[in-house]
């Protein structure tokens, strides 16, 4: 199956780090039915004990309103979600190509499951992010011999 490259809005919350936190902030989306892809959450470094949750998908009126509810709001960090079959070197050819454009990531979180991989991808501007789009579907594509 070929790669998918596509601009995604992740919403996100800064909370207390503390036990909790996380199902704290995605109980009301879950509650309104969301079936959340992405669930990011991590502390911010220091001791002022924050932390920052990111989900995606919130889409439609209900869901909006509860992550609203939950203390989520749509991030202003442009991200892309690039998910396709796994091989190896696929996070190499990825950094490799925005780094040869000179675009900078602001994150990049990749993970595979079974024969498959996502990531998403967050991107200083974005510009920086309609740029990365074309080249990492450039380096996923198959190879011609």
């Amino acid at each position: 199956m070929p790669a998918t490259v596509k601009k995604i809005v992740l919403w996100r919350a800064e909370v207390d780090n503390k036990p909790g936190a996380l199902a704290n902030i995605i109980e009301p989306p879950a509650k309104a039915g969301a079936d959340l892809q992405i669930v990011m959450g991590y502390r911010h470094a220091g001791p002022e004990g924050k932390a920052t949750i990111e989900v995606y998908p919130i889409k439609g009126k209900k869901l909006m309103a509860a992550a609203q509810v939950a203390g989520l709001s749509a991030a202003t960090i442009p991200a892309l979600l690039v998910e396709g079959d796994n091989k190896p070197g696929l996070g190499y050819a990825i950094a490799q190509a925005v780094a040869g454009a000179g675009v900078n990531f602001a994150f990049f979180v990749a993970h595979v499951i079974g024969g498959r991989y996502s990531a998403v991808a967050g991107f200083e501007s974005e510009d920086d992010a309609t740029k990365a789009v074309p080249l990492i579907k450039r380096a996923l594509a198959p190879k011609r011999r």
